[in-house]
């Protein structure tokens, strides 16, 4: 089987588009990303389009009704958080198992005003039942709680996830929030949901992220390899069963499943990675993947925030775009956005927030329902 590689990605500035439609914003992340690979529309032998909020309203088809009707089959996919992240799955496959050379993956999505999770249901996922009022801040909150019940994890150490995230969105031009936010503001900032305040929740945006997909022969024909970047894992999970899914989803467990197939796919160890880019929905759940991708021991995250190794220029630096914390977090966008982030970063064209010599990085993202994706890049 061929190898499959990233020779296109690009995204739009996440932000809020009243005045534009989901197609809008999804056609304008596919021509950008077809102008970084230096193709058009006609190239393409198949689309996968990922979008939570319409999804039944066939998104991929009225993108092309705006960037080119060419015949080719269409995909839409919607998966919760996970969306893009399946929709560009869904292309790798497409590529790995030989049946096309070239794919366009697209993920897009319009986002109401609010809190993640605050109407009666989450991406289309009942949330009675759940912990807390039945929102995702009172979930992740929870979450974040047993942590500190468990390891003495604190509030400030929680709080940091947002200072670094924060930090890291004034170096990317295509966040939605760009400014600093000094600990003290972060911890005194309207509480939803201890230890979450206001400042530790992710952004509800309007986005949309793109990337194209190649087969190894036809990134040489095309002359691409120089700034191809080369998918060594591409996962996927739901989680196993265990008795207490039946009252709380778990994020940690379906993640750690995921991570642990994923390193065995690309047959390289939490230890030979450079760069995360993870679902950092709320801070808790930041600091609890550190430990759930194996990149830090149980119990060892809120020292592992504290040291500055996840920051630009530590160890092992995670969401250097500023994450869904700073950036934004439209569902259906996020897991391809995730993608343009590292082959950007692997690329070495991310400018002032460019992870120095940076060969292999993941993206992750978790979804309720649940579903997990996990992807293991490297520079070709």
């Amino acid at each position: 089987m061929s190898d499959v590689y990233v020779i296109g990605t690009n995204m739009i500035r996440f932000g809020r588009y009243p005045q534009r439609t989901v197609e809008d914003l999804g056609a304008e992340a596919a021509l950008l990303a077809l102008q970084d690979a230096g193709l058009g529309i006609r190239d393409m032998q198949a689309l996968y389009c990922g979008n939570v909020g319409e999804a039944n309203r066939s998104v991929g088809q009225r993108i092309l009704q705006q960037i080119g009707q060419t015949g080719i089959p269409v995909v839409n996919t919607a998966n919760a958080c996970a969306t893009g992240a399946t929709a560009f799955r869904e292309g790798w496959i497409g590529i790995k198992s030989g049946l096309y050379d070239l794919v366009l993956c697209i993920g897009v999505e319009q986002m109401g005003r609010g809190l993640l999770g605050g109407g009666s249901s989450y991406a289309g996922v009942p949330t009675e039942g759940l912990v807390g009022s039945g929102t995702m801040p009172s979930m992740f909150a929870s979450l974040g709680m047993e942590h500190s019940r468990k390891y003495g994890t604190t509030f400030e150490q929680f709080a940091r996830v947002s200072v670094k995230n924060h930090h890291h969105s004034t170096l990317n031009d295509k966040a939605m929030y760009r400014f600093e936010t000094p600990l003290e503001q972060v911890m005194e900032a309207e509480m939803i949901a201890f230890p979450l305040t206001k400042l530790m929740c992710s952004v509800n945006v309007d986005g949309a992220a793109a990337a194209i997909v190649c087969s190894e022969c036809r990134t040489r024909e095309l002359g691409l390899m120089d700034r191809a970047v080369r998918v060594r894992a591409s996962i996927l999970k739901s989680d196993p069963y265990t008795a207490h899914n039946l009252a709380l989803l778990d994020f940690n467990t379906i993640t750690r499943h995921a991570a642990d197939a994923a390193y065995e796919m690309a047959g390289v160890g939490p230890g030979e990675l450079e760069l995360i880019e993870l679902h950092d929905c709320f801070a808790t759940a930041e600091l609890m993947h550190y430990e759930n991708l194996r990149i830090c021991g149980d119990g060892e995250a809120g020292a592992l925030i504290d040291s500055g190794e996840t920051g630009l220029g530590g160890r092992i630096p995670v969401n250097v775009s500023g994450g869904l914390l700073s950036k934004g977090h439209p569902l259906g966008a996020t897991g391809l956005a995730n993608i343009y982030e590292v082959v950007t970063q692997l690329r070495g064209e991310a400018g002032a927030r460019q992870v120095d010599g940076a060969r292999i990085g993941m993206t992750h993202v978790v979804g309720a329902g649940s579903s997990c994706a996990i992807h293991i890049l490297e520079k070709a």
